[in-house]
């Protein structure tokens, strides 16, 4: 499915609300100045708000994109999009992207 491309300062939440942050980025790529980001890419993420256990499985510790661009590849790699998806480790909930640059769109 078509969509904007994220990039390195792009607002990525897990779904509890922390902050996901890749943990590289590809530079020879740059959408609105800002190096993009492929599916192969791991990310870390800070202030999941989900409870550990008894309560509940948390908190998210790091994320992984499991679908990314068709068409167009960096690097020999897929793309991430706003509309890729994605799952947190240990939740098995989804990674969202919420901010975006909106200029470029990839499928």
């Amino acid at each position: 499915m078509p969509g904007p491309i994220v990039h390195l300062g792009a607002t990525v939440l897990c779904s509890h609300a922390g902050q996901a942050t890749p943990t590289a980025s590809f530079p020879r790529v740059l959408v609105s100045g800002q190096p993009v980001v492929t599916q192969a890419t791991p990310y870390v993420v800070a202030g999941c708000t989900l409870p550990p256990p008894i309560a509940a499985n948390g908190p998210c510790v790091s994320g992984q994109w499991l679908t990314g661009s068709v068409r167009v590849l960096a690097g020999a790699l897929p793309l991430v999009l706003m509309s890729s998806q994605s799952i947190c480790a240990p939740t098995g909930t989804p990674m969202l992207p919420t901010v975006v640059q909106p200029r470029v769109i990839a499928t």
